[in-house]
């Protein structure tokens, strides 16, 4: 797999698990809590994110060794789900998002921190990301700032759902839909790029202009 720099792995996280994504499940989650409740939903959300984000970054040999996964496979399959992702938030389809159901009015944080769940703890955006990134060199130092990275953005998105709270209380849905869709069309050029460099491994002959 080719070297990847930290700042593009940056980028990557940024894009896959930043604020721009967050922060849209996140207003749903806190339109429907007080300002205390939501702090404390974000807080553990991103605490256990980070934690996990940490532990794949230094695992991820060991996880695709165990599963006789390549690089290249990961790498295609990376790429359809970035895709597939993207497709359903330009068509207005939240997958992986937070429902109705999730939330209980005994028990706010704990409904929020499901919801919060698949889009940001345990994205499966986010974990693809910190494979394909963490895969691409074979030193530990290399895995230290790729989980150094990740917690970075980690950290953003929680200093931004704090201080963004309030506004989303009063957040038109409409614009909420529309930073979605600009979204989608970021992650699906991701995936795109993910995907032609899975094939580009593999041997594919892609010509370039």
């Amino acid at each position: 797999m080719s070297v990847i720099s930290l700042n593009s792995t940056f980028i990557m996280f940024l894009a896959v698990v930043g604020p721009p994504k967050v922060l849209l499940a996140y207003a749903q989650v806190a339109a429907r809590m007080t300002v205390r409740e939501a702090h404390r939903t974000a807080a553990a959300a991103s605490g256990v994110a980070a934690v996990l984000g940490v532990a794949e970054a230094y695992t991820a040999h060991y996880v695709t060794d165990f599963f006789h996964i390549t690089d290249q496979s990961l790498e295609l399959a990376g790429g359809v789900i970035f895709f597939v992702y993207a497709m359903g938030l330009v068509l207005g389809l939240h997958l992986g998002g937070p429902s109705e159901t999730e939330f209980e009015a005994d028990h706010p944080v704990t409904s929020g921190f499901r919801a919060l769940l698949l889009p940001y703890v345990v994205s499966p955006l986010g974990v693809t990301a910190i494979l394909v990134e963490s895969l691409s060199r074979h030193d530990w130092s290399w895995r230290t700032e790729v989980a150094a990275g990740f917690v970075s953005v980690v950290a953003i998105d929680l200093i931004c759902m704090v201080l963004l709270t309030r506004l989303f209380k009063r957040t038109h849905h409409t614009t909420l839909e529309v930073l979605s869709r600009l979204l989608g069309l970021l992650l699906a050029a991701v995936g795109v790029e993910l995907f032609l460099q899975g094939l580009k491994e593999l041997g594919v002959h892609l010509p370039v202009h």
